[in-house]
């Protein structure tokens, strides 16, 4: 009879060996969860008896925590115990941007290339939270990549959404392509939300092991597709408050509409020389006007004269710190949310005609060639004679007659010397075409139309312009080594060198010459540029570009000029009713002119990264509600045909943008049943493989209305013919 074998004892020093091996395996792989079977091919366990030490080893590394147990039988590295083996400067800071599937990418505060983050390791941050990121080792020809391990700053807590309410607890689906994760509420926390209803929910908590936040609603908006709650959707997706605070509103109704003779003794008075204000039709704040009189020597006076916002709202008043929260007005298609409550933006500070309002001047002495010989800043009193709108303005200096005719064309002919200089000195004229709606009584689209800029919106652009500039010259500007006061500027970078590089090789592909040999060459090349392009298919993807290609202007205490304007020196001075850094720049200027010293930089700085934030949120507010309009106006129009032009082509579909209203949506190429359509990216086309039709960047196509999506602001089109 056979003896039996007794079972071999697995040498210790075998168990070690395996044991580092599979460590340094998940430390060179930190990011990725492996079983027994991958990590058995990766250290060469061939035989079953190692494959089962293997096994082994994985689960005593997992009750020692140094590997987490992802799902039952795969393992990743613990985050803390790779800390131990990080060095610091293995860590990041920077800002999350979330992406619809989960994944998410940082953008570094440092600079540099952004870093990605896979679904399974954004530790529960959220599209612009602020966090740190432990970076992975950098592997050859691969994006740099990492794992979030703390949220330093959360960038909101309030989410809008439709509810889906069940019979015990709740779910918000966010409006928001950013925010992949639903907020789960509890029954007892919906605050009476029906089911279907748009509500504004805030995250309460986030289990460490839960896979979405839970929340509780603070407001119930109402159903979707109501105008009032659509557009109080997008307020709150981009954190502008939908009201004033009782507190806030108290104490603008006790400001006084009075002005004292005191007052208006301290003031150079205007009141006699010939003002008007000129803006939107629809306006009901104007803050800025212009005045005109002769002088005996033949030159100009001409007044650029900006509410006194700074006289009414006091520092650290409620109103105050209201305004610097907003730090701008937002509009969106069908009403303008106010910087400051309504007494102050439309009544105490609006300029408005035949009455005597407080404002803070630039005053220059001017020639009709537009040369400036002398100016003055200080505190005025006017007395608007007119209330133009740009229509009534545009008449006058087309017709060369109508009401104060000569003072207006006087402006125009100056204001164009002033603009034929600008451009000269190598400013870009980037064009603006801004989509407008005919609303019925109910906020519903009834048309949708282009508005141009024409010449009477220059002439006030214009002397805007050079108010803003001269403000800035005259506090930024010094002589010799003497060092400039600290002042809020309003600066555009010049363009990243490989940004522009790639811009100029995409229009070329289009037929474009561009000259990049100087700044003014750039700017002349990018006007004719524009002019080139305007009325055709590929205009709205290459302006699109072209503005992307370009540094974000924004505000800083650090002067390094106004690319794109061609000013070494610019700010906002013209606008204190609903842009919080011209209020501030108001208070600088006075406190400047009085012989004040040398504000605290720093405290300046803080005020110009939140305005800039804010603004760019104030613009996405505003293209969300004209894209969820254009939507909206093509709902009832599903099975009409429309011409368009091809704006852009990607492996999806083709983008059509309709004429006359700048709808854009897509014509999806699984749609184009004719052939099999594939993307020809380096020539901006898509191309049948069999028969060769082609759909080009910029062709005129007839396409009809498929589907829209109103809560994803989506508008799909069919092909019906080239």
């Amino acid at each position: 009879m056979a003896r039996k074998k007794k079972p071999m004892k697995r040498p210790t020093g075998r168990k070690k060996a395996i044991e580092k091996q599979i460590t340094d395996v998940f430390r060179k792989q930190p990011h990725r969860s492996l079983n027994y079977k991958q990590i058995s091919v990766k250290i060469s366990a061939k035989d079953q008896a190692s494959r089962d030490l293997v096994n082994t080893v994985l689960v005593d590394l997992y009750k020692k925590e140094i590997l987490d147990e992802v799902k039952p039988g795969k393992y990743r590295l613990n985050p803390e115990y790779l800390s131990r083996f990080s060095p610091p400067a293995s860590t990041i800071t920077g800002i999350v941007d979330m992406k619809q599937t989960g994944k998410a990418y940082i953008i570094p505060d440092e600079g540099g290339e952004d870093v990605f983050i896979s679904a399974n390791n954004t530790y529960h941050a959220l599209h612009g939270d602020t966090v740190r990121v432990r970076m992975f080792p950098k592997r050859p020809k691969k994006k740099l990549e990492g794992q979030i391990i703390e949220i330093i700053k959360r960038k909101k807590e309030q989410f809008v959404g439709v509810i889906e309410v069940s019979k015990e607890f709740a779910f918000l689906i966010p409006d928001s392509h950013n925010m992949p994760f639903d907020i789960f509420i509890p029954k007892e926390k919906v605050l009476g939300a029906r089911h279907g209803e748009k509500i504004v929910a805030r995250i309460t908590d986030w289990p460490e092991h839960s896979k979405n936040p839970f929340g509780e609603v603070v407001r119930v908006l109402g159903m979707p597709g109501i105008n009032q709650v659509e557009m109080q959707s997008i307020l709150v997706e981009y954190d502008f408050p939908l009201s004033f605070s009782n507190a806030v509103e108290k104490e603008a109704a006790n400001i006084s509409t009075g002005i004292t003779d005191r007052e208006i003794a301290s003031r150079r008075d205007f009141r006699t020389v010939f003002t008007m204000t000129i803006d939107p039709e629809d306006a009901k704040d104007y803050d800025d006007a212009l005045s005109l009189k002769p002088l005996k020597n033949g030159n100009w006076e001409i007044g650029v004269h900006i509410a006194d916002v700074s006289f009414y709202v006091k520092e650290n008043s409620l109103i105050e710190k209201e305004a610097f929260g907003r730090a701008t007005s937002v509009y969106l298609v069908d009403r303008v949310i106010p910087m400051l409550p309504e007494k102050l933006s439309n009544n105490v500070c609006s300029l408005r005609p035949r009455e005597d309002k407080l404002c803070f001047s630039a005053v220059f002495e001017m020639t009709e060639d537009g040369a400036v010989i002398d100016q003055w800043f200080g505190k005025t009193i006017i007395n608007s004679d007119r209330r133009f709108n740009y229509g009534e303005v545009q008449k006058i200096i087309e017709d060369q007659k109508g009401e104060f005719a000569n003072e207006i064309l006087t402006l125009h002919r100056v204001a164009s010397k002033l603009r034929v200089q600008r451009f000269k000195n190598g400013a870009i004229n980037f064009q603006t075409v801004e989509v407008k709606f005919k609303l019925d009584e109910e906020g519903h689209p009834v048309s949708a139309y282009i508005k141009e800029q024409k010449e009477s919106n220059h002439l006030i652009e214009d002397f805007m312009l050079l108010a803003n500039k001269r403000v800035a010259e005259f506090i930024g500007k010094t002589r010799g080594k003497k060092k400039p006061k600290p002042f809020v500027y309003r600066i555009h970078d010049t363009p990243q060198p490989e940004k522009l590089a790639t811009f100029v090789q995409f229009v070329n592909k289009l037929g474009y010459q561009m000259n990049v040999g100087s700044h003014v060459s750039l700017a002349k090349s990018f006007n004719n540029l524009f002019k080139q392009i305007a009325g055709k298919g590929e205009e709205n993807m290459i302006e699109t570009i072209a503005i992307r290609t370009m540094a974000k202007a924004e505000y800083a205490t650090q002067n390094i000029g106004h690319y794109g304007l061609a000013f070494p020196y610019y700010t906002h001075f013209t606008s204190p009713i609903r842009r919080y850094p011209d209020l501030i720049v108001h208070r600088l200027l006075q406190h400047y002119l009085d012989g004040g010293a040398p504000v605290n930089q720093a405290t300046y700085e803080e005020i110009c990264v939140h305005s800039s934030e804010m603004e760019r949120k104030a613009v996405e507010a505003e293209r969300a509600s004209i894209k969820y309009k254009q939507a909206e106006y093509l709902l009832d129009k599903i099975g009409e045909e429309f011409y368009g032009l091809i704006s852009g082509v990607s492996k999806w579909g083709i983008y059509v943008e309709l004429a006359g209203n700048k709808c854009e949506g897509m014509v999806r190429l699984q749609d184009l049943d004719d052939d099999f359509y594939y993307l020809d990216e380096e020539n901006y086309q898509v191309i049948g493989q069999r028969h060769g039709q082609q759909y080009k960047l910029g062709d005129k196509v007839r396409v009809r209305v498929k589907k829209i999506d109103l809560s994803r602001k989506q508008m799909d089109f069919e092909m019906i013919e080239p």
